[in-house]
């Protein structure tokens, strides 16, 4: 249900989304699918001729879809990095070699408008992605951590956003309340729900000390101190944060009474374990991962991603670049 909600809303918006690893069949695919349901206006970018022979030898008809070669704002793309990144030390030798690379000639159509997103990742690193990102987007005003979120879609339809879970290793608390912050507002844009945010530990309200709980202590009294308007609370283990009936004994006085759909994890490797384990065991939807904490929506794929998964990302980063 959710993912048909983002669907119409990302028909509604018909946002142009670019598409720099275009010499990978599972874009080309992608590509024809948004386009053929008026998902949105996709342009590969790339090298036209590598392209349509790439389009040609797997027999996929794209013809109907646009293609962008980087060296057609290659003059734009130098310029706008060597003002962003010439005080860090880059040369007009980099920046031009820079510029005839998809993911920064996608990320300069992004930051001059003339796209509303960024869909990459399928044969580029998450590395490369972010570090383009980075460089022609850079990070929103509102934040200073880049991280990313998984959207999690259950059997019956329930959502949650899951964070950070691809990105920031071992946050600090002031990365966490950021995390928490971006997590909690990409959740409340895509599902339209309001965002219960709980910051999850092996310890509910003081069960046990280590220096790991009291570090989600420390991060969700930042939070709830910065942004009292979200509902919050923490630290909660997951059973606590997740079934009304837990937190009535573990944690009666919990403002989120165990209806958490943020989940906030202590570091990269409780984050990335858990979205798995909910995909694989659970048979969730995993949609992402999802970068955010970027000034626009630069979105990241796993580069074992299917079309389906290209398609559902894509219509995520035109919902949040609507917003």
């Amino acid at each position: 249900m959710i993912l048909e909600q983002l669907q119409q809303r990302a028909a509604a918006i018909h946002a142009t989304i670019a598409f720099p690893d275009a010499l990978d069949i599972r874009t080309l695919r992608a590509a024809i699918e948004l386009h053929g349901k008026g998902l949105c206006s996709p342009i590969l970018v790339g090298d036209e001729s590598a392209v349509r022979t790439l389009a040609k030898e797997s027999g996929v008809d794209i013809s109907n879809v646009e293609i962008f070669a980087p060296t057609a704002n290659a003059t734009d793309t130098a310029n706008e990095l060597l003002q962003r990144r010439s005080a860090k030390g880059l040369t007009s030798e980099m920046a031009n070699q820079l510029s005839l690379n998809p993911l920064y000639s996608a990320g300069q159509l992004l930051s001059s408008g003339k796209v509303h997103a960024v869909v990459a990742g399928s044969i580029s690193s998450t590395a490369d992605v972010i570090r383009a990102a980075l460089y022609t987007v850079g990070i929103a005003p509102s934040t200073k951590t880049v991280s990313s979120f998984f959207l999690m879609v259950l059997h019956d339809g329930t959502a949650y956003t899951y964070a950070d879970c691809g990105v920031v290793p071992v946050p600090t608390v002031e990365q966490l309340v950021d995390i928490a912050f971006a997590a909690s507002e990409n959740h409340r844009a895509l599902t339209l729900q309001e965002s219960r945010v709980a910051f999850l530990s092996f310890s509910t309200k003081g069960s046990a000390q280590d220096a790991s709980v009291q570090k989600m202590i420390d991060a969700h009294a930042m939070f709830a101190s910065r942004y009292p308007h979200i509902l919050s609370d923490g630290e909660l283990q997951i059973d606590a944060a997740i079934v009304p009936s837990v937190a009535a004994r573990k944690a009666p006085l919990s403002p989120i009474a165990g209806n958490a759909n943020v989940l906030i994890f202590p570091d990269l490797n409780a984050g990335n374990i858990a979205y798995k384990i909910t995909e694989r065991m659970a048979g969730a939807t995993a949609l992402g991962p999802i970068i955010q904490g970027l000034s626009k929506p630069y979105c990241d794929l796993s580069r074992g991603c299917s079309v389906a998964d290209i398609v559902n990302v894509a219509v995520i980063a035109a919902v949040m670049g609507a917003g």
